[in-house]
């Protein structure tokens, strides 16, 4: 009974802190994770983009927009809400004919027999696009007109209060290494990276790329370590499912990287990750006290019973006694005051 009482009590105490843990085995293996895996946008940062610049062509800064925002319209991505939030204007659906997003590159959408294609330099690339290249700091989108490059968008996000409390937290307790993954532009990633103090950055990377670098990541696990990764979008789902941990950002996070995932954080503050590790921790020192003391006293009434010394009662305390006892003390994991690591 000191097991499951001890586990169910550390997972109770996680979700009135707001950390959704779905078993009592990503709880244990929180206590031994020493490689954290971040996306950044939703995670790291506030995923709440905004238009900073519009660096037009051929056309005025308003149409620019108003194509960006219609070509955007049926997207639910922090940046398509940032270009549909500027644009200001009700937008007529019945003028796109066609929207096609490509994961990780952008979109391409018919506008009233107008191809538009948005998104980064790597959808222009592949569509053999001549694009005039952006160097403002932020998430840079390039719009074509029927392979006629029109322009450019900044956006800009925020990172998020206590991300750099949350890696340094980290850090204090034995994690080893914390990373960073991301499709966005080097130049972005790594002033994030710099802020937040952490220890590696890879940047331009697509959803399959991600994979492949949690795999080569999980390689560089210590013998008895774990690995965790941390995001929000429906693109970080196959790497939640493939890590030893994943852990989701619950309130704007995607349905898909939610159902994926092993822990939800459910008001995307990336320092619960301290308070879920601090409550791991404790449980299973809870666990291990529980299990010691309870073959401890075991092991001790029956010696004293094979030298008849033991009576009913000692018996009836090592058994009923013992499971009183260890019940008190897995209900310690529920009633832990917040506070970070």
């Amino acid at each position: 009974i000191s097991i499951p009482l001890g586990f169910f009590g550390g997972i109770g105490g996680a979700s009135r802190k707001g950390v959704l843990i779905k078993g009592s085995n990503y709880l244990e293996l929180l206590s031994k994770t020493d490689i954290f895996v971040f996306d950044k946008t939703g995670t790291l940062t506030e995923g709440v983009f905004e238009v900073q610049k519009i660096n037009s062509v051929d056309i005025s800064e308003e149409e620019l927009l108003k194509i960006a925002a219609y070509a955007e319209s049926y997207s639910n991505h922090p940046i398509s809400a940032s270009i549909k939030k500027a644009y200001q204007k009700e937008i007529n659906q019945e003028i796109i004919e066609k929207t096609e997003e490509i994961s990780g590159k952008g979109i391409i959408s018919q506008i009233e027999n107008k191809t538009v294609v948005i998104g980064n330099n790597k959808i222009m690339q592949e569509k053999g696009i001549e694009y005039k290249n952006c160097n403002d700091i932020g998430t840079i989108l390039y719009v074509a007109i029927n392979n006629k490059f029109e322009g450019s968008i900044v956006i800009a996000d925020k990172i998020k209060e206590d991300a750099k409390q949350t890696i340094q937290g980290l850090k204090r307790n034995n994690v080893s290494k914390t990373v960073m993954l991301t499709g966005d532009k080097k130049e972005i990633a790594e002033k994030v990276a710099k802020q937040i103090e952490i220890d590696e950055v890879y940047t331009d990377l697509l959803p399959d790329q991600k994979v492949e670098k949690v795999e080569e990541l999980m390689k560089q696990k210590t013998e008895k370590g774990k690995l965790a990764f941390v995001g929000d979008g429906i693109n970080d789902a196959p790497v939640l499912a493939i890590s030893d941990i994943g852990i989701a950002m619950g309130g704007l996070g995607s349905d898909a990287a939610i159902e994926a995932a092993d822990i939800v954080i459910m008001n995307d503050k990336p320092s619960k990750i301290l308070e879920a590790i601090k409550i791991s921790n404790k449980t299973m020192r809870i666990v291990k006290q529980n299990i010691i003391f309870a073959i401890s006293v075991k092991i001790l009434v029956l010696i004293l019973g094979a030298c008849g010394i033991a009576t009913m009662w000692e018996a009836v305390f090592a058994d009923v006694g013992v499971s009183f006892i260890a019940i008190l003390n897995s209900l310690r994991a529920l009633g832990r005051k917040s506070h970070v690591i």
